[in-house]
C-alpha cells in the first residue's frame, strides 16, 4: 500500500500541501452579545459567551419560577381532582364504601366548582390500589368515571355501556393480570384513585322516589368481596359545609405532591412529572422546599392564579365564543374536544379555563347529539364587556322557542370560588321547571339578576350580592338544532338603568 501511494504521488507531479480550512464567518444571530437588555430580567452579561454569575442567578430564578407557573397551570386537573376527593375524605368518606347524595339537591353551603341545583348528584371514590373494584348500577343514571389526573375513563349509565339498564362495572389497572369474571363491563385505568360522578334520572318529578330506587340498586365493593359484598354507606350531602376546590397559594404544590406520592410511577404525563421534579416534587422523596423555593413557589402560584382568571374571564381565543361579534357568551368546551385537542395540538388555554372552572369531563359534554345531553355557555360580562356587578340589576332574555328539549337553567357562581354564589336564595339560580317562573307572551323568558327582585318578577329573579362579582352558566338540557346551527342566540346581560 505504501509503494502504491508513492507511485501515485509521483505520477501526479509534486506533493501539494493541504491548505488550512477555516469556518465561515459566524453570523450575528448565532453570537451572544456581551450585554443584552431584557424587560423581565434587566441586563444580562456575558464574557465571550460565558454568563456572569449574576446572569446565571437571574436566569435560574426565572426558569424555576416559569416552570412552577407552567406546573400550576398544566397540573390543575390533578389538584382539582385531589381537592374533590380529599374534601370528601375530610368529612369522613371512605373509598369503595361511602356514597354521597345531594338528596335535597345541591346548594351554596358547600364549595364545589360550578355545580347545578336542579337534579340530585351522586358520587363516590373508587380506589384500586389494593385490587379491582366493582360498582353496580340499577336505576338509570347519567354518570362518568375520571381518574386521579382528571382524565376521562368511561361513561356510566344512560351514556355508558349499560345504556341506563343497570349493570356491573369492574375497574382494573392496565397491568392487572388476575382473572376477570364474566358479566362485567371492564374499565381499565392507569391510576389508583378515581371519581365516580352520577346524576340520578328523576322520573315524573319524583326526586325522593328516584333516589330511593338508586339506593336500592347501587353497590360498590372490592372484587375480592364479590361473594358477600358489604352494603354501601349512603350520606346525604345537602346543606353540608365543606370544600372541594383546589388551593391558589403555595399549598397548591403540596396538593400536587400528595398525588404524585400516592399514584403509581408511569401513570402520568412525563412532561408534567418532569416539571414537578424540577421544583422538588419527586415520588419517594419528601417535598421540603427551602426559603428560596417557598418564595418562588408562592409567587408562581400567584401568577398562575392570575393567569387562570385572565384566561377564564377574559378569553382571547376567539374559538371559545359561540357568537363572535354578536354576543358575549363563551365556553372552553366550544372547541369540541374533551381532551382539548385541535388538529393534533393541545388547546392549553381551553384546558386551563375548563379545569379552573368546572368538574367532571366526558366526550358527552363536548359532542352532544341533538335532543340529548347538555350544553353550557358562560356569561362573565355585560353587553358592553364590563364585569358583572352584584350591586347592579341586569336582564337576560332567551328568545322563543328556547331550544331545550328537557329544560334550561341559569346558575350564578362566585368569582372567587367558582362555586354557587351564597345568598338568601341558597339555590343560586332559576330554571324552566321553577313553579313561579313566568314566560313572556311570545314564550320567551326574561330573567333578572340583581340584589332585589323587580316587583311582580320574583319568580324570574336570581339574587346577587352588592360588592360581589359573579359569573353565570346557562345550561340547555337536550339542546335542539337551533342551538347547534346558531340560529338561536341568548341575549346578553342588559344593565337596567
Amino acid at each position: 500500500m505504501k509503494t502504491t501511494i508513492l507511485t501515485l504521488t509521483a505520477l501526479s507531479g509534486a506533493i501539494i500541501a493541504a491548505e488550512p480550512e477555516f469556518k465561515a464567518d459566524v453570523p450575528d444571530s448565532v453570537k451572544t452579545p456581551d450585554s443584552v437588555e431584557t424587560s423581565l430580567l434587566g441586563e444580562l452579561k456575558f464574557t465571550d459567551g460565558f454568563p456572569s454569575d449574576e446572569t446565571v442567578e437571574k436566569t435560574y430564578d426565572f426558569l424555576d419560577t416559569s416552570r412552577a407557573v407552567e406546573l400550576f397551570l398544566n397540573a390543575m386537573p390533578t389538584t382539582s381532582m385531589y381537592a374533590m376527593l380529599n374534601g370528601h375524605a375530610e368529612i369522613g368518606f371512605k373509598a369503595n364504601r361511602t356514597v354521597g347524595i345531594t338528596e335535597q339537591l345541591m346548594n351554596a353551603r358547600s364549595l364545589w366548582l360550578t355545580p347545578q341545583t336542579t337534579t340530585p348528584y351522586v358520587h363516590t371514590e373508587v380506589d384500586i390500589k389494593d385490587g379491582p373494584v366493582v360498582f353496580e348500577t340499577g336505576s338509570p343514571v347519567l354518570g362518568l368515571l375520571n381518574d386521579a389526573y382528571f382524565r376521562y375513563v368511561a361513561d356510566v349509565g344512560v351514556p355508558g355501556a349499560d345504556k341506563g339498564k343497570g349493570g356491573k362495572y369492574l375497574v382494573v389497572g392496565e397491568d392487572y393480570e388476575g382473572d376477570i369474571p364474566d358479566g362485567y363491563f371492564v374499565l381499565k385505568t392507569k391510576t389508583y384513585r378515581h371519581w365516580l360522578l352520577m346524576r340520578v334520572v328523576v322520573k315524573d318529578g319524583d326526586v325522593e322516589g328516584s333516589i330511593a330506587a338508586f339506593k336500592k340498586g347501587f353497590k360498590i365493593y372490592p372484587l375480592s368481596e364479590a361473594a358477600n359484598p358489604p352494603a354501601p354507606e349512603f350520606v346525604n350531602l345537602s346543606n353540608k359545609k365543606y370544600n372541594t376546590v383546589h388551593a391558589n397559594d403555595f399549598s397548591y404544590f403540596e396538593e400536587l405532591d400528595a398525588v404524585i406520592q400516592y399514584e403509581p410511577v408511569g401513570s402520568y404525563d412525563p412532561e408534567i412529572v418532569g416539571l414537578a421534579a424540577s421544583i422538588g416534587i419527586v415520588k419517594g422523596q419528601a417535598f421540603e422546599p427551602n426559603a428560596r423555593w417557598k418564595k418562588i413557589l408562592t409567587e408562581a402560584a400567584a401568577i398562575g392564579n392570575a393567569s387562570s382568571r385572565a384566561i377564564l374571564f377574559r378569553p382571547r381565543n376567539k374559538v371559545v365564543y359561540f357568537y363572535p361579534g354578536k354576543r358575549q357568551w363563551y365556553s372552553p368546551l366550544a372547541g369540541g374536544s374533551h381532551e382539548f385537542l385541535k388538529e393534533g395540538a393541545r388547546m392549553l388555554d381551553d384546558r386551563i379555563a375548563f379545569h379552573y372552572y368546572a368538574t367532571g369531563i366526558t366526550p358527552a359534554m363536548t359532542t352532544p347529539k341533538v335532543g340529548t345531553g347538555s350544553v353550557y355557555e358562560i356569561g362573565s360580562v355585560d353587553k358592553n364587556g364590563d364585569p358583572l356587578d352584584g350591586g347592579k340589576t341586569y336582564t337576560v332574555t332567551l328568545p322563543a322557542p328556547i331550544p331545550a328539549a328537557n329544560f334550561w337553567s341559569f346558575m350564578v357562581y362566585d368569582n372567587h370560588t367558582r362555586s354557587i354564589l351564597e345568598t338568601d336564595q341558597v339555590t343560586g339560580g332559576v330554571d324552566s321547571n321553577s313553579p313561579k317562573l313566568k314566560l313572556n307572551e311570545d314564550k320567551s323568558a326574561t330573567v333578572y339578576f340583581g340584589p332585589k327582585p323587580p316587583e311582580g318578577k320574583e319568580g324570574n329573579w336570581v339574587q346577587t350580592m352588592p360588592g360581589k362579582g359573579y359569573n353565570v352558566l346557562l345550561r340547555l338540557y337536550g339542546p335542539e338544532q337551533a342551538w347547534f346551527d346558531k340560529t338561536w342566540m341568548p341575549g346578553d346581560f342588559e344593565p337596567v338603568e
